[in-house]
């Protein structure tokens, strides 16, 4: 791929799709390690960066906070190829910021409300991005991810509460014709990867998979021009975790 073809793409929509992003021998190296951390390390991480779907179903294991700090493999992958694209599509140097597991047990999962990662960055300018590494097929009936066209051009739009774990704030004002008009969503195979801005409002439904989950890891990289808003991000985060014991 050009480069600049590939910013400019992403500069327009606000996300961009790299087919192919992993192999299939680098896919089963990320399932590997994946499965022994959960298998060895989740039961001793901070319960903050653990989220269930059902605290007593260790299977509806969620979402996972904050691998790159946690397991050197992880820390190791991140600021690898995706820290490369990440500092190519923002055209700047990049700190690394999170790096996630996602998954949609099947059966229980929630969907994940409308959003924009912006709100809970608190930057100033919002210049960041999400990448979001599909590890097994993922389509509208296991919850892949929507994405709203261009949406990263107006600005942050009214968040409020919704009562998604580990997704606290969402949109309040989704679901225009213009909103749904610009949807598109975005089923992808193991190794795919999705970057989007931190402006660009994306969903995801439930997984309506009788017996599929729906794994994935994120990614989450801040420009180096973008300054914290460090009273707004700890008032949020304070929240966050508040919220997340009142259903532990």
């Amino acid at each position: 791929m050009n480069p600049s073809s590939v910013r400019q793409r992403f500069l327009a929509d606000g996300f961009l799709a790299v087919p192919g992003f992993l192999n299939a021998d680098e896919v089963a190296a990320c399932l590997r390690e994946l499965n022994q951390f959960i298998e060895r390390e989740v039961p001793n991480l901070p319960r903050e960066h653990v989220f269930y779907e059902n605290k007593e179903e260790r299977s509806t294991l969620k979402q996972i906070q904050r691998l790159h700090e946690h397991n050197p493999w992880f820390g190791e992958l991140m600021n690898g190829k995706p820290r490369a694209l990440a500092e190519e599509l923002l055209g700047t140097e990049v700190i690394p910021q999170n790096m996630q597991f996602f998954n949609k047990p099947p059966g229980v999962s929630h969907p994940t409300p409308p959003h924009q990662d912006g709100y809970y960055f608190k930057l100033d300018p919002p210049e960041a991005l999400t990448m979001w590494l599909a590890l097994e097929k993922v389509d509208e009936e296991n919850g892949c991810v929507h994405y709203v066209r261009a949406s990263h051009k107006n600005g942050l739009r009214p968040h409020g509460p919704t009562g998604t774990l580990g997704f606290s704030q969402g949109m309040t004002d989704f679901g225009s014709a213009a909103d749904l008009s610009a949807e598109e969503a975005m089923p992808a195979s193991p190794g795919d990867l999705l970057a989007h801005h931190a402006l660009t409002i994306h969903r995801a439904d439930g997984n309506s998979s009788p017996s599929r989950t729906r794994h994935a890891l994120g990614f989450i990289f801040y420009s180096v021009n973008a300054k914290v808003d460090a009273r707004a991000q700890e008032a949020y985060r304070r929240e966050a975790e508040r919220q997340q014991r009142d259903r532990i």
